[in-house]
């Protein structure tokens, strides 16, 4: 564990964050296991930022694993495939996380079937222009994997006057308890590398580099290990959120991208493990976008694994296969405690943003448990992004909307580090959500 105990002086990283226990043992060293097949998937046709895709299938219809089954609904939206051989059952509205009830495309999975995926033909990456690299990208499904789902396809679209001379692919994988792209990076890493090299090659850039924390020494030797000269592992350290695109650039490059600005105004592409991973299926194998890998961890489950799981799989089919939840659960957290979305109930979809499933024997103080701000500037100090969350939760308590732009809420994102250091329990990051509800509200009216 030599990078592990490696001085935070010797290695990159960002200014401000903090450092929460990683709580990584129960996971980080499980292969990742295939999630076996069950009888009902549901897929959320909105699973990326962006318009929802739209359905190319009607109930009674017979579908192939890999057959798309939805298409784009407009440039930022990405297409959906079934994850397995069956029947559409129905096309209608279904909880997801969240609580929200949206329209669903629900298959049954053929019981006899050996769910051999339905793949279109290797791509010749060479022979193709961007323009076709970019629609491929979006009709395979690909979102970033980190946790945004951010349609892949359009960070690939680069405006003709800007240029991409560095690409970083994020394996930090910051968040406490997950290892879903540990795993990757320590199974995957040739994987890892090509679809690296795939990026390199789709923009343009000279150089890559792979930032993975220094609590990560098998993931880094594995990638080393295969890496070709133009990429590079950089062993970063561990600190929260230095998985952020923006901490990531500084850390490795050290230019800071302002507020309102992105990574290519610094020229440079940032994509996630994951999302290499999928592109290379894509490339290599003509493989969609069918499922992803994810961790089931905490101390309320009974098995906890890294698993390959079917898109539209139901997170109570998940924690059965785990063992259950242990007769201490109190909360379940679908992602990580800093980042995640508690749940209110189990027969929620997993969706392709989702990277791991947090099974707890205690539940975080509520906000009625909150106390006075004292004034002592911890959430300053810990913001990665230079705000004052308390400032902004001041405007957004007032509901003085038009005063958040000016107050850049729009930079923040959600990282909850100010909720971590607040010693007054004070729920920042939330009412910092609620403001940009409250911004989003006023602009539709103007």
């Amino acid at each position: 564990m030599a990078f592990a105990r490696a001085s935070l002086k010797n290695l990159p990283s960002f200014r401000r964050g903090v450092h929460p226990p990683d709580a990584k043992a129960a996971t980080c060293g499980r292969p990742i296991e295939p999630m076996p097949f069950v009888s009902e998937y549901v897929l959320p046709l909105g699973q990326s930022i962006g318009a929802p895709s739209a359905p190319l299938v009607d109930p009674g219809d017979t579908v192939s694993r890999g057959q798309r089954i939805a298409a784009p609904g407009g440039f930022v939206s990405v297409a959906l495939h079934a994850p397995v051989k069956g029947v559409v059952t129905a096309i209608e509205p279904r909880p997801r996380a969240g609580g929200q009830i949206v329209p669903s495309i629900v298959l049954r999975a053929d019981p006899f079937s050996n769910q051999m995926p339905q793949l279109s033909e290797p791509l010749d990456l060479g022979s193709m222009d961007r323009d076709s690299v970019v629609s491929a990208v979006q009709n395979a499904g690909i979102v970033g994997l980190g946790g945004a789902a951010f349609p892949s396809h359009v960070k690939l679209a680069i405006p003709e006057e800007k240029r991409v001379r560095t690409v970083i692919v994020n394996g930090c994988e910051c968040e406490p308890y997950l290892t879903c792209d540990h795993r990757i990076m320590v199974e995957h890493p040739k994987e890892v590398i090509r679809g690296t090299e795939i990026l390199l090659k789709i923009s343009g850039a000279e150089q890559a580099f792979i930032g993975v924390e220094s609590n990560k020494p098998d993931a880094i030797e594995a990638l080393t290990s295969v890496a070709p000269d133009n990429v590079r592992v950089v062993p970063t350290a561990v600190k929260y959120p230095q998985g952020g695109e923006r901490m990531l650039i500084a850390a490795i490059l050290g230019p800071e991208v302002g507020a309102g600005g992105l990574p290519l105004d610094v020229e440079v592409l940032v994509n996630n493990v994951g999302t290499a991973f999928a592109l290379t299926n894509l490339f290599d194998k003509g493989q969609p976008l069918i499922d992803r890998v994810f961790t089931v961890t905490g101390p309320a489950i009974a098995e906890p694994k890294n698993l390959l799981v079917p898109i539209g799989t139901k997170i109570s089919d998940i924690v059965e296969h785990c063992g259950g939840l242990l007769p201490s659960a109190k909360q379940v957290v679908l992602g990580g405690p800093m980042m995640g979305l508690s749940l209110s109930r189990l027969d929620v979809p997993l969706v392709k943003g989702a990277s791991g499933l947090l099974c707890l024997d205690s539940v975080a103080p509520s906000s009625s448990e909150a106390f006075a701000c004292i004034r002592c500037a911890r959430c300053v100090s810990a913001c990665p992004m230079g705000l004052n969350p308390s400032r902004l939760t001041r405007i957004a308590e007032a509901g003085k909307a038009e005063d958040l732009p000016d107050a850049h809420i729009g930079s923040c994102f959600e990282c909850a580090s100010c909720s971590f250091v607040c010693p007054s329990g004070i729920p920042l990051v939330q009412w910092i959500r609620i403001g940009k509800t409250l911004v989003a509200e006023r602009r539709e009216e103007e």
